[in-house]
């Protein structure tokens, strides 16, 4: 096993560090974030840091990266109030890296990879068209993170686009039937694959196998730490 101290971490040469430092936390979901500036340009940036916040309201949150003078998105959001989440699939997650790269503010991501651009109702924000799982969310808060000049976004959603397949009697989003990928580090893209779903944990109760629809899985229960 490699041990590396705070020391030698502060030490690591900047990329090499970013990548084993976002690493760490594992599979993380990969997302487009669509926004529009108030002259109507259209901008698309890939976000590994979106994180469910609650269901009532339904909360979600994500970061901004530091300041460096050119935060399209946030500078978008703050002016619509409203950004799209978009889900990336294996399908587009090629075109959805690429969105990493840095454009000039007039120029849009949608134009640059091919992804189509798609409103609905009275969103001020982009939907990704070929995205399979997507929502608009409006703005409630953003929290300023004074220890790495971050910010943290949370919105409300307001507005949900899913394969209808996919969505499960009990609200259980199948994932794996939409093609998602997860991504690791900076760069990594990755298909998952279902281990099971398991019944809800209560104490001193074996837990029970499900299928994606929820029902249990003949009589193939288990107590927490024995073999299955």
């Amino acid at each position: 096993m490699q041990h590396i101290t705070r020391g030698e971490i502060q030490s690591l040469n900047q990329r090499y560090r970013a990548q084993l430092i976002n690493s760490l936390s594992g599979f993380k979901s990969a997302n487009l974030i669509g926004t529009q500036d108030a002259n109507g340009k259209s901008n698309l940036a890939i976000i590994s840091s979106v994180v469910h916040l609650g269901a009532s309201p339904a909360l979600v949150g994500f970061i901004m990266r530091p300041d460096n003078g050119e935060r399209h998105t946030l500078d978008n959001i703050i002016t619509s109030k409203h950004y799209t989440i978009n889900q990336v699939s294996a399908d587009i997650y090629q075109q959805a890296h690429q969105c990493s790269a840095r454009l000039p503010r007039h120029e849009s991501e949608f134009v640059h990879t091919g992804l189509s651009a798609h409103y609905v109702g009275n969103i001020n924000a982009p939907f990704v068209k070929e995205s399979h799982i997507k929502y608009a969310v409006k703005v409630k808060e953003i929290l300023p993170i004074e220890l790495n000049n971050t910010q943290f976004i949370i919105g409300e959603i307001i507005h949900i686009i899913c394969h209808k397949k996919a969505i499960q009697s009990d609200g259980y989003i199948d994932l794996e039937a939409t093609n998602a990928v997860s991504v690791s580090g900076l760069d990594s893209y990755h298909k998952s694959s279902r281990l099971s779903r398991l019944s809800y944990a209560k104490p001193n109760m074996p837990l029970v196998q499900l299928d994606v629809t929820g029902t249990a899985k003949g009589s193939n229960s288990f107590q927490v730490g024995e073999a299955k």
